[in-house]
C-alpha cells in the first residue's frame, strides 16, 4: 500500500496514549522513539505508519542517499558536496525487516561500481535511509542480537561507522526509533529497552461500541482508501499544523528548577537507575507543553511524561514486572504542587521502636498459620513459594554441525558456521548462500592480472566466488521437566526446586533461549507452557504450580520427546534442544494404558531420548540420609550429567552438555 493511501492517523479509534507518544516524538525527535507493547490487532503498526502523514515535510537534496540536512553534507555524499537541487518531501519511513543482514543495515561495498570501474564505493544501508526520519521495527523483540548490537551503537552516537571490505566511512544516522512487540514472544534486552525514550502498553478495546466503530472505519477504508482519506484530510491537516506549531514553539518552552527537581525526585522514588530517564522526561515534559501551545511546563506535564518514560525502566531483574503505582505518582506530584508544612513532632515519636518491637511477637505466628492454610488446597495439594537461589552455572550446548546454519539467534551456544554473526573468513564456493564480496573481487582482480587483463573492466567468473563464514551464537530450546508429585512436599523440597528453575529461567532469559515447561504429578504429565521466548510466562506458571499426588515420570519423558519432535518439525529456525529434568526419579505411575513397571518404562524412555541425541541435564531433588539414587540412574540412561540443586548454583564453572548422537 502506498503512503498516499496509508490509514489516516487521525482516524485511529481510541489509543490516546499511543497517539500522544508518537506525536511527542514528532515534536522532539531527541526523545528517542517509542516502544509499543500489546496484543495483536491493536493498531500498533497502523499508528506507526500513519505518523508520517501528519508530520511537516522536510527539505531533501535530489539524489542524496544519506538524507543530508541542508548545509550539513555527509563527507561520503557526492551529491550534497556539490550544488544539489532541493525539494520538499515527507519524512522518511524505513522498515527494518527481522531477516535483514548486517550489510543491508549498515551499508556495504557498491558491487556495481566495483565491477564496472574497479573502484571501491560505498552503498548506503537502511540506517542512512532512516536519517532524519523514522526507523520502524515490527516485532522488535525478535530482532537478531547482532542487529540489536548495531542499533545500540548507532542510536547512542547518532553516527554509523562502517569498517569492512576495504571501506572506512562514517555518516550521520539520527532517527526516531519506533518498535512494536507482543510480550508473548519474549521481552527485550534491557540495553535496547532503555534506548526507547517512551513506552506505551496498548490493549484491544472492551467496549462494544468502540470495537464496532473500529470495524466500521476499517471496512470503509478498505472499500475506498482514497475517499476515506479525503474524508479525514481536515483532521490530518489540523494535526500537521499542531505538530508544526509545537516544533516552532519548543525552543521557547521553559522547565524551571522546581520541575527539574520533581523529575529527579520521581526517578529516585521509583528506583530508576538510568540517568537517561531524567533526560528523556525533561524533553518529554517540554514537548507535552509545546504540543498544548504552552511555554511553561507544569506538574501535570511531568506526570504525563513519567507515565511514558518510567515504567519500562523500573525493571532491573528478569521477571520483575514493569509498570508503576499511579496513586504514588499522584501523591508525589501533589506534594510538588503544594509543599506540606513541617508537622509538629508528637510525643509518641520519642520511642518509634516500641510498637515495632512489640507487634511481631504476636503477629508472626498468626501470619505463618494463615500462610499454611493458604498453601493447603483440595486433595492435599499445596502451592509452595519460590526459595531464594543464586546464579545458575553457565550451561552451553554443543550444536551439531549440520544444524548450525539454521540455528535460531541467541546468546548461549557457539555456532561455528552461523547464518548470522561476525564474518571470520571467506572460502571458495561456486554456489555461495552468503557472498563474500571483498574476497570475490580480490580473486577476480588477481586472476585478471595473471591473465594480462589489468586496466579493463573487472570480470567475475563462478570460480572467483567466495562464501562468507560467520561465527555467532545460537539459542537453545530448553524443556524443563519438573517433578510436582507429593514426594516434593517433604521437607518443602518444592521451594528449592522452584528456586533452581527460577535461576535457570534467569539464565535462559539473558541468553534469549526458547522455553517449555512440563510438570508431572497425579496420573500424567502436563505441558504447562508450549515453546516460547517469554520467560515471564514460564516464571508465572512455575509460581502457581501445585504439588501433590503420585509420580508419572515415564509419561513426562514421553511428552518431552513429543514436544521436541513437534518443535523440530514446525520451526524454520532450529534451536538445539536441552532437556532439564528436576526429580528424585521415584517413578510409580506407568504410561497411560500400560500395566508395565514404571521404573523400567522410565529407563526405556530415557534411552530412547539418548539414542536421538537429545542433550540432557538431571537435577537430583532427593534429600535425607537414605537415598535410592534413582536420579543418578536416570542420568546414566540419558547419558547426561547429574547435579544436586546445591551444585547447580554452587560455583560459576561452565557446564557443557554434549549431544550423544556423535558419541554413540
Amino acid at each position: 500500500m502506498t503512503a498516499l493511501h496509508a490509514y489516516p492517523f487521525a482516524a485511529i479509534v481510541g489509543q490516546p496514549l499511543l497517539k500522544q507518544a508518537l506525536l511527542l516524538c514528532a515534536v522532539d525527535p531527541g526523545i528517542g522513539g517509542v516502544l509499543v507493547r500489546g496484543d495483536k490487532g491493536t493498531a500498533k503498526s497502523t499508528a506507526a505508519r500513519g505518523l508520517t502523514q501528519v508530520l511537516p515535510p522536510i527539505t531533501l537534496n535530489e539524489g542524496c542517499a544519506f538524507h543530508c540536512a541542508p548545509g550539513q553534507p555527509a563527507s561520503a555524499c557526492t551529491v550534497c558536496n556539490t550544488d544539489p537541487v532541493q525539494r520538499q518531501d515527507t519524512v522518511p519511513f524505513v522498515t527494518l525487516p527481522l531477516g535483514a543482514t548486517e550489510d543491508r543495515v549498515l551499508g556495504s561495498l557498491d558491487l556495481q561500481q566495483a565491477l564496472q570501474g574497479g573502484q571501491r564505493a560505498f552503498q548506503p544501508g537502511l540506517l542512512a535511509a532512516a536519517h532524519r526520519g523514522i526507523l520502524y521495527i515490527d516485532e522488535v523483540n525478535l530482532l537478531a542480537d547482532h542487529l540489536v548490537d548495531v542499533l545500540l551503537d548507532v542510536a547512542a552516537m547518532g553516527v554509523n561507522s562502517v569498517q569492512r571490505e576495504g571501506i572506512s566511512i562514517s555518516h550521520p544516522a539520527r532517527f526516531t526509533l519506533i518498535g512494536t512487540m507482543n510480550l508473548e514472544e519474549g521481552d527485550l534486552r534491557p540495553q535496547l529497552l532503555d534506548r526507547f525514550g517512551l513506552m506505551v502498553e496498548v490493549s484491544a478495546p472492551t467496549d462494544k461500541t468502540v470495537r464496532a466503530e473500529v470495524v466500521r472505519r476499517r471496512i470503509a477504508f478498505e472499500t475506498d482508501p482514497a475517499a476515506f482519506g479525503q474524508r479525514w484530510q481536515p483532521q490530518q491537516d489540523d494535526l500537521r499544523a499542531q505538530v508544526a506549531e509545537a516544533q516552532r514553539l519548543l525552543p521557547e518552552v521553559v522547565l524551571d528548577d522546581a520541575m527539574l527537581e520533581l523529575i529527579s525526585h520521581l526517578c529516585c522514588e521509583f528506583e530508576v537507575a538510568s540517568l537517561r530517564a531524567d533526560i528523556v522526561m525533561h524533553k518529554t515534559a517540554r514537548a507535552i507543553a509545546a504540543l498544548q501551545a504552552r511555554t511553561q511546563v507544569t506538574p501535570d506535564d511531568v506526570r504525563e511524561a513519567a507515565l511514558l518514560v518510567l515504567p519500562h525502566r523500573r525493571r532491573r531483574k528478569p521477571f520483575e514486572q514493569t509498570g508503576m503505582d499511579e496513586d504514588k505518582l499522584d501523591d508525589l506530584v501533589d506534594q510538588a504542587r503544594q509543599p506540606e508544612p513541617p508537622q509538629p513532632q508528637d510525643a509518641h515519636d520519642d520511642a518509634p521502636g516500641e510498637q515495632a518491637t512489640g507487634s511481631p511477637s504476636s503477629d508472626e505466628p498468626q501470619q505463618e498459620q494463615e500462610q499454611e492454610h493458604e498453601q493447603e488446597g483440595e486433595g492435599g495439594q499445596q502451592t509452595f513459594a519460590v526459595a531464594a537461589a543464586g546464579t545458575a552455572r553457565a550451561i552451553s550446548v554443543a550444536a551439531t554441525p549440520q544444524s548450525a546454519p539454521h540455528t535460531a539467534s541467541g546468546r548461549r551456544s557457539a555456532v561455528a558456521d552461523a547464518n548470522r554473526g561476525s564474518a571470520v573468513r571467506a572460502v571458495p564456493d561456486v554456489n555461495p548462500d552468503r557472498l563474500a564480496i571483498g574476497a570475490t573481487l580480490r580473486s577476480a582482480a588477481v586472476r585478471g592480472a595473471l591473465a594480462g587483463e589489468a586496466g579493463g573492466p573487472l570480470t567475475v567468473t563462478r570460480d572467483d566466488l567466495h562464501r562468507q563464514v560467520r561465527s555467532g551464537r545460537g539459542a537453545n530450546l530448553i524443556v524443563f521437566v519438573v517433578d510436582a508429585s507429593g514426594s516434593m512436599a517433604a521437607q518443602r523440597r518444592m521451594e528449592a526446586v522452584k528456586g533452581a528453575v527460577l535461576a535457570l529461567l534467569t539464565d535462559a532469559y539473558q541468553r534469549r533461549d526458547q522455553l517449555a515447561v512440563i510438570a508431572f504429578r497425579g496420573e500424567q504429565a502436563q505441558l504447562l507452557l508450549a515453546p516460547t521466548r517469554s520467560a515471564d510466562l514460564a516464571e508465572q506458571g512455575l509460581r502457581e504450580l501445585p504439588t501433590g499426588g503420585r509420580t508419572p515420570l515415564p509419561h513426562a519423558l514421553q511428552l518431552a520427546a513429543q514436544v521436541l519432535q513437534q518443535a523440530a518439525q514446525h520451526t524454520a529456525q532450529q534451536a538445539p534442544p536441552l532437556l532439564v529434568i528436576l526429580s528424585d526419579g521415584k517413578a510409580n505411575v506407568s504410561l497411560p494404558g500400560s500395566s508395565g513397571d514404571p521404573w523400567s518404562e522410565t529407563l526405556q524412555a530415557a534411552q530412547t531420548l539418548a539414542a536421538q541425541g537429545v542433550p540432557a541435564l538431571v537435577l537430583d531433588t532427593e534429600a535425607g540420609y537414605l537415598r535410592l539414587g534413582r536420579a543418578a540412574q536416570l542420568a546414566e540412561a540419558l547419558g547426561a550429567p547429574c547435579l544436586t540443586l546445591e551444585q547447580l548454583t554452587g560455583d560459576a564453572l561452565a557446564l557443557t552438555v554434549r549431544a550423544q548422537l556423535g558419541a554413540r
